[in-house]
């Protein structure tokens, strides 16, 4: 199977590595240091499980890589819009390209049913490029757990013992596109599975994103030195129960209790996605995985005043670093 990663950052690297060892014809789009540093010397995955060593082919330009038979693309949102002006030379009539990304998908309301079926979601997509250029058509969601970062240029490092990706047509289908991914994924020692309903794996995603992600922010910390008071953690309790009442007004109850996901991730020594961003000077998630969510509340009458507070709080100290704009109106 001929897959290209577009973004081979720290998850995108990962995947690269899973698919490599399960025998993918593999490309990936990188850039800068990264990418010098994977033609040059391979790209090296660090597991829990072993050292994962390959030599994609790797390119900035997708036109030096040629038509896939998948895309798998692991950017941040705020990158989507230049992916999917990039991405045509990747593409034959009938790829099928995964997204897996955090927050709520650009493709989120594509075969959805109902009055909100087609609708776009601005935040993930704001020029409605990926829906234009690439499509729904196309797209296959993509939810991962995994703790992964980039120690330096060519190697990811991935902390997590209990890494898996879940992919999931928009229509709920078991379709033969999405097995042969998944299994192209398994095959490298990546649990990976197709799930009939993938809309409720994003909010179950996203609760914990919503957890840690705006705190650890505020306080520079990783998760398990966050957590340690007991007042922050009462906070991210407090955010996940309003996580869970939105989800379920949107249709997607998520099951189980919410002192039990901020238990688990108590005891994570990782410091999330946007808080590595935000060391690292690169744009912050903050409409794709957070503001939309709060729109979403409004919308649907949902309070949700301890998600707002942190929200508006981390939105600040982005705005501060020059890492992340609010839109208008």
């Amino acid at each position: 199977m001929k897959v290209c990663i577009f973004g081979a950052g720290a998850i995108g690297g990962h995947l690269a590595g899973r698919l490599a060892k399960g025998g993918a014809d593999l490309s990936v789009v990188a850039r800068g240091a990264h990418l010098a540093a994977i033609r040059e010397r391979g790209l090296t995955v660090r597991t829990p499980d072993g050292v994962i060593e390959a030599r994609p082919r790797a390119a900035a330009d997708p036109a030096e890589l040629g038509p896939q038979d998948a895309v798998i693309v692991c950017t941040k949102v705020p990158a989507l819009g230049g992916v999917a002006r990039a991405i045509g030379p990747l593409l034959r009539p009938e790829t099928p390209v995964a997204f897996v990304t955090n927050g709520i998908p650009w493709w989120y309301f594509a075969s959805h049913g109902g009055p909100e079926e087609g609708q776009r979601v601005p935040e993930a997509d704001p020029d409605g490029s990926v829906w234009d250029l690439v499509g729904p058509r196309r797209a296959i969601g993509g939810v991962i757990y995994s703790a992964c970062h980039v120690p330096e240029p060519g190697v990811i490092e991935v902390t997590s013992r209990g890494s898996k990706l879940l992919l999931g047509e928009p229509d709920g289908s078991r379709s033969d596109r999405a097995v042969a991914l998944a299994a192209a994924l398994k095959a490298g020692g990546l649990p990976c599975s197709v799930s009939p309903d993938i809309r409720t794996d994003v909010w179950a995603k996203l609760l914990n994103n919503l957890s840690n992600g705006p705190i650890c922010v505020l306080t520079r910390r990783n998760m398990r030195d966050t957590f340690r008071d007991a007042v922050v953690r009462d906070a991210a309790v407090q955010v996940v129960r309003e996580g869970m009442a939105i989800a379920a007004a949107m249709g997607r109850p998520v099951p189980g209790e919410a002192e039990e996901r901020v238990t688990l991730s108590a005891d994570i020594p990782h410091k999330p996605s946007i808080l590595q961003d935000l060391e690292a000077g690169r744009p912050m998630e903050v409409d794709a995985l957070f503001r939309v969510v709060l729109r979403l509340a409004r919308e649907r009458g949902v309070p949700a005043p301890m998600l707002e507070l942190l929200v508006t709080m981390m939105a600040q100290a982005a705005e501060a670093a020059g890492l992340y704009r609010r839109a208008e109106g």
